[in-house]
């Protein structure tokens, strides 16, 4: 890799290293803009098109002092990016006839069927149409390192509503639902499908919890210093203020451990795969580019249309915001925060300013992440300016 040096104006000189193709050469001053000025103090934004690594950004320090470099293959926290990597690990379930998407999860996990459940279907968890957002009962802080244990609570859980009636984000839940079910439908492990269907394949560094992947490389995440402006209002936080025992408060703070203690060796050594992926963006842009591509390799082109096609549309119920989910995949939309390209784009963020996401139309797949969390739950502005810079050069 080639790498640029830039003497960054209110900053100790800086090393941005990586690479842009020509032409997207443009990119190293967005992604320094983002030290500079947005509060970046590790981070990385990796592109592909057409397969081919385009761009290929790192910079900053892996931990709180700034002492370890921050690397290509550093894997970090991306919160609900997650979650795109498990929707597809789902969908290759479905490929091998191993799952129905339609039919009710407790003919395949017969326990799931408990508290109202029994018809709720894996395309209903897929899309957050289940009701199955949070857990209605106080539960351990530990619950949350169990695996086991937290999939048994899941499966024992009620929906907050009639399943099917509304569309509401499990922040959490989702995670346990799904890769319940996928180990009952494949008797295999999660990290062993994650390792067969998509590390392997796709030559990936990190993958679910941040230990007993190809990169050792863990960086530390914390808040922005300086919070960003905000490109919408905090509808998330005043709905939990308003009501500390409604879904929203729960979904987010239900055990309160799901907020707290992200660098612990606990949080790291579990599997909690609706939050607690560590990927690096070149990881994420794999992925991604692989759905975008003519001829993906990790699932069939139908399926990927499938993934991509509007399942549920309307306010969220616990985002407080007007969503249009696929199988699994946030729908690109019109609101800046919201947008992977152009309209058939579909991808993840997560909550911080890690993103995910695919443009079958520009064969595009891309990954931003950083060490330095921001409050928003969606893209924030410095994942926008990079994505926006993108396609002006395109």
């Amino acid at each position: 890799m080639r790498s640029l040096k830039l003497d960054v104006v209110e900053l100790e000189p800086m090393d941005i290293y990586g690479f842009c193709a020509p032409g997207f050469e443009a990119l190293y001053d967005t992604f320094a803009h983002n030290f500079r000025e947005c509060g970046d103090s590790g981070a990385a934004f990796a592109v592909r098109q057409h397969g081919e690594l385009i761009v290929s950004l790192w910079a900053g320090g892996a931990d709180r002092d700034g002492a370890t470099p921050y690397t290509e293959d550093t894997l970090a926290n991306v919160f609900s990016s997650s979650k795109g990597v498990l929707a597809v690990l789902t969908l290759q379930q479905v490929a091998a006839g191993n799952l129905d998407l339609d039919r009710p999860v407790a003919d395949y996990w017969a326990e799931f069927a408990a508290g109202g459940k029994e018809e709720i279907t894996a395309r209903q968890l897929l899309c957050h149409r289940a009701g199955l957002v949070a857990f209605r009962q106080k539960v351990t802080d530990g619950l949350i390192y169990d695996w086991d244990g937290a999939c048994a609570q899941v499966a024992a859980a009620e929906p907050w509503w009639v399943p099917g009636s509304h569309q509401g984000y499990a922040p959490f839940l989702y995670g346990w639902s799904l890769g319940g079910l996928l180990e009952r439908v494949s008797s295999t492990p999660l990290p062993e499908l994650y390792r067969q269907g998509l590390a392997k394949p796709l030559d990936l560094d990190g993958g679910f919890g941040a230990l007993g992947h190809r990169s050792a490389r863990i960086a530390d995440v914390g808040p922005l210093k300086q919070p960003l402006p905000e490109l919408r209002e905090n509808a998330v936080g005043r709905a939990i203020k308003e009501d500390r025992k409604g879904p929203v408060a729960m979904a987010f703070t239900n055990p309160v451990s799901l907020m707290m203690g992200t660098n612990s060796p606990e949080w790291r050594g579990a599997l909690i795969p609706a939050a607690n992926g560590h990927f690096s963006a070149r990881d994420l842009a794999a992925v991604y580019g692989d759905l975008a591509a003519d001829q993906p390799t990790v699932l069939t082109r139908e399926l990927v249309e499938e993934a991509a096609r509007e399942q549920s549309h309307g306010r969220d119920a616990v985002l407080q915001a007007e969503i249009s989910f696929g199988c699994g995949f946030i729908r690109s939309g019109r609101a800046a925060d919201l947008r992977f390209g152009g309209e058939r784009g579909f991808g993840h963020p997560g909550a911080g300013g890690s993103v995910g996401f695919a443009d079958p139309q520009c064969g595009i797949g891309c990954g931003y992440v950083t060490t330095r969390l921001g409050q928003s739950l969606f893209m924030d502005r410095r994942s926008v300016s990079l994505v926006e810079q993108l396609y002006r050069l395109l």
